[in-house]
């Protein structure tokens, strides 16, 4: 691993050196102005967006209502519970969808891109972080742990409640339904090394067919009984609260499965733009949605005992197997989602310096957001498959899921309150006007979901928790090492000035370091011992913006410090990769001479240790430690040509 002097994410380090990149130029301009050159058209972005977008709340309807009768004991024959459950889903729809999201969160982009870390850092405050500040941040990055956990269980309950569908047509297969989800899932993840431009071109049009089997199939059950239809009434809601406040407010922990994948709308903006968002979702997406689930609302009422696989229960006979394939297709997709979401998430963080370097590969040369993060997909693939072999059924796994989601839905409320005061200046009353509803509504399904932790809902919480106390400490850590290497550094003038007598030698030497105006340790080590400098010497900072990404114009800044050395800033997004080589050979400079088969790049390489040196507790610091030997070479995160880095080691105490 290189020093902190020499790392991009370093310019982070709110002690340090805050980014210089602007933030989004119009706070209230729509994601869609970063697709206005797009040449796909729009019907093109919107039937993508049906596959990226909407596959993890397009396989909700597998065991949603499920759960909503069957958690809290429900009687599906009593008409009171039946129209108080559609009438939830369909305002949890609207509310949480609909309103929350579609209407304003997304109207939150930082330069068109979308998502908890996007909206964290417009809103991270310049300078050191204390306070209100520290506060937001944390939570920031704490909602982004969680999506980690729903990372796990998404796969693993869409995925084996498709599976378990297989029951309505044949018994023969029970002992298979584990064993079928198990191959299934190893198989998702063995391919994802491949990327997911060939299966990502057949995502939107199976996930329309998907929503429109859904739609349908409610569709034929309400034109036996249409009276659920009522439902829409929130009078019904309110009834059902009335019949059993206990059991009414606990149901929305199951209740709210509907709007799980919401933050994937949000999430991926970036991919698609809002406009395709939102004709996918009031096109197809939203009426596929609620006609099915008025649909099973209706056949839970005439036929209780369908409660227990209601989507099934509502196909002909000849029509369960067909729809079995079609569900675990779109459980697939729903998972590939989720699965890809981890990766760009990934990707994020260790730009933004909260979690070490990690081996990442780039999947398309055409799609900039196709990455592939070996690591996240193992650690993923065992998790998934561990979780359908330990709680065995769907159902099961249904109370562990819910409590992640929630947490992080709240968390993105706050933060865009905070974008709405700080960003956007609202007044408090107008802010408290859109965000008091919506924080009630999350801290309501929140609470409803707490029971669930001692059932299995321990496990995301626990998930995030680990993350997050590495995420925190890595962060910390590369602090503390960049302040114990800043103490001996100096002015890269006065070094030179020492040396100006010193040969120089032919050939270009490339030294990765963060602080412009100081000179790189490695360079004072040349200059030291082999007493030369080369003809071209370049000192270079990787900086990350508090952007995606950059624009190619803003990417460098040469400032040349005496003939042949010259000092470069680059610029990346937090969304782009750090390709160091291009960037230098794309620089126009009058006496800037760099042939990048010639160049040596100088890359520092510390050994750090944890010792007694004040600011972080000796359990952090052996993680840190830990976590620091595990880290991808800078080389490689800079795609730096391998047989031209030349490295330079120190001793670091922490």
């Amino acid at each position: 691993m290189t020093s902190d002097q020499e790392s991009s994410l370093d310019s982070h380090d709110s002690t340090d050196s805050p980014s210089t990149a602007p933030q989004s130029a119009d706070p209230h301009r729509s994601g869609d102005d970063h697709h206005g050159g797009h040449k796909a058209g729009m019907g093109a972005l919107a039937l993508g967006a049906l596959g990226i977008v909407y596959g993890d709340i397009g396989t909700s309807p597998l065991y949603a209502f499920r759960e909503a009768f069957e958690h809290q004991h429900l009687d599906a024959s009593n008409p009171v519970y039946a129209f108080g459950v559609a009438s939830l889903a369909f305002w949890a729809l609207v509310i949480i969808i609909s309103i929350k999201y579609l209407t304003f969160v997304m109207k939150a982009d930082n330069h068109g891109e979308g998502g908890i870390l996007a909206l964290t850092a417009m809103v991270m405050p310049k300078g050191t972080l204390r306070g209100r500040g520290r506060v937001v941040v944390g939570l920031g990055v704490f909602g982004t742990a969680l999506l980690y956990g729903d990372g796990l269980i998404t796969p693993a309950i869409s995925v084996l409640s498709a599976v378990e569908g297989v029951k309505e047509a044949t018994t023969a297969l029970d002992d298979f339904i584990i064993p079928i989800a198990v191959v299934i899932l190893a198989v998702l993840f063995l391919v994802q090394k491949r990327g997911t431009a060939g299966i990502g071109r057949v995502f939107g049009p199976v996930m329309m067919v998907w929503f429109t089997v859904l739609g349908l199939l409610g569709l034929s059950q309400l034109l036996e009984d249409a009276s659920v239809l009522k439902a829409v009434n929130p009078i019904y809601a309110i009834d059902f609260f009335a019949e059993s406040p206990m059991k009414s407010f606990l149901t929305l922990g199951s209740i709210f499965l509907v709007v799980t994948g919401g933050e994937a709308l949000y999430a991926d903006m970036g991919h698609f733009g809002r406009r395709p968002i939102l004709w996918s979702w009031y096109g197809l997406v939203l009426p596929g949605l609620l006609l099915n689930y008025f649909g099973q609302a209706s056949l839970i009422l005439n036929d209780p005992e369908a409660v227990e696989r209601p989507l099934f229960k509502m196909a002909p006979e000849w029509g369960v197997l067909p729809l079995v394939v079609l569900a675990t297709m779109a459980t697939v997709i729903a998972s590939q989602a989720l699965i890809s979401g981890a990766f760009s998430l990934t990707v994020q963080a260790v730009q933004l310096d909260y979690l070490p370097r990690v081996k990442i590969s780039h999947t398309s040369s055409s799609h900039r957001g196709q990455v592939y993060v070996p690591l996240v997909n193992w650690l993923l693939m065992i998790g998934c498959i561990g979780l359908v072999v330990t709680f065995q059924t769907s159902k099961a796994l249904a109370s562990a899921y819910g409590i992640a989601v929630t947490s992080t839905m709240l968390v993105t409320t706050m933060l865009f309150y905070e974008v709405c005061r700080n960003r956007w200046n609202w007044p408090v009353w107008k802010a408290m006007l859109v965000c008091g509803p919506l924080f009630v509504v999350d801290a309501a399904f929140l609470g409803a979901n707490i029971p669930k932790i001692p059932h299995g809902g321990w496990f995301p919480l626990l998930v995030a928790i680990v993350l997050l106390a590495q995420m925190t400490t890595w962060r910390r850590g590369r602090q503390l090492v960049a302040a114990r290497i800043h103490r001996g550094e100096r002015p890269i003038v006065e070094v030179l000035d020492e040396h100006i007598d010193v040969a120089r030698v032919s050939g270009t030497a490339v030294f990765m370091f963060k602080d412009l105006g100081k000179a790189p340790p490695a360079l004072v080590n040349n200059l030291k011992h082999n007493k030369v400098l080369h003809k071209c010497t370049l000192i270079v900072a990787v900086q990350t913006a508090e952007v995606p990404r950059v624009d190619p114009s803003e990417r460098t800044e040469v400032t040349k410090v005496e003939p042949g050395v010259f000092q470069i800033l680059l610029r990346f997004g937090f969304m782009e990769e750090p390709d160091v080589v291009a960037a230098l050979s794309s620089i126009n400079e009058r006496g800037f001479d760099f042939d990048p088969k010639e160049a040596t790049y100088f890359l520092g390489h510390e050994s750090i240790v944890a010792g007694k040196a004040p600011g972080m507790n000796p359990v952090a610091e052996h993680l840190f430690v830990v976590l620091n030997r595990g880290a991808d070479s800078a080389g490689r995160f800079f795609n730096l040509p391998k047989d031209q880095i030349f490295e330079v080691g120190s001793h670091v105490e922490i």
